[in-house]
């Protein structure tokens, strides 16, 4: 079964930064494409960031020039460095792998982190 253990969410000042984790276990992490997606009360989640392979990164307007994913696949981990926080940053931080098998799409979640941006 793949797991996920994320951190880093928490109550942050606007102007600060913070930094998410994902390890995920049970899974063959570098042949997967990794996501950070966020999610407000009554919205559908958004994506906030991708990376494929070691450099190949795309991230959404809103946080072009703040944000930072980064992987390490020698430790299964996938990084979200926020920087610049404004208060619509506020929101559940999911982690989602994703990858093509064989013509299969297989996509798994991690169970959130939480950040609140605010003074």
């Amino acid at each position: 079964e793949v797991q996920f253990v994320e951190s880093g969410g928490g109550l942050v000042q606007p102007g600060d930064f913070r930094r998410l984790s994902c390890t995920v276990s049970e899974l063959n992490f570098g042949s997967y494409g990794m996501n950070w997606v966020r999610q407000t009360p009554g919205n559908e989640r958004d994506f906030v960031a991708g990376i494929i392979g070691g450099s190949s990164t795309n991230y959404a307007d809103s946080v072009k020039g703040r944000f930072t994913i980064s992987r390490d696949d020698a430790t299964n981990t996938v990084y979200l460095q926020m920087d610049s926080l404004k208060p619509e940053d506020t929101a559940t931080y999911y982690c989602n792998a994703v990858t093509v098998t064989d013509g299969h799409y297989k996509n798994y979640w991690g169970q959130g982190t939480h950040v609140t941006v605010s003074s």
